[in-house]
């Protein structure tokens, strides 16, 4: 029996080693799927706000009233360009996902709409 007690106390140093290595590992991966959720939401927002700025531009909106209505639905920081191109208005948002900033990532939405009147 004593035999059995001196291995598990030289057991004890390697339950804290694999701890030490296993810890940074699960926090790392918890930080990426957060950071992965957070662009996601960053990306439905663009969709959203794309959308939006769209259907504005179609009814002949100010340009001006259309970016600021756009950017009212978009991730904050987000670029917003309004084209026409003959009977088609394009609205394109870009914006950077929040936290990892400083990441050279961007997401990017654009939506088409069919002008009204003429």
């Amino acid at each position: 029996m004593r035999g059995c007690e001196r291995w598990r106390g030289a057991d004890r140093g390697f339950v804290t080693a694999e701890a030490a290595v296993v810890l940074p590992v699960l926090v790392a991966f918890t930080m990426a799927l957060v950071w992965g959720l957070l662009v996601v939401a960053a990306q439905i927002r663009c969709v959203d706000a794309a959308r939006t700025g769209a259907r504005a531009a179609a009814r002949q909106d100010a340009e001006d009233a259309v970016v600021a209505m756009t950017k009212e639905v978009a991730p904050a920081g987000a670029t917003v360009t309004v084209g026409r191109e003959g009977d088609e208005v394009r609205v394109t948002v870009v914006a950077r996902p929040p936290v990892l900033g400083v990441l050279p990532f961007e997401v990017r939405e654009s939506a088409v709409a069919l002008a009204e009147g003429p």
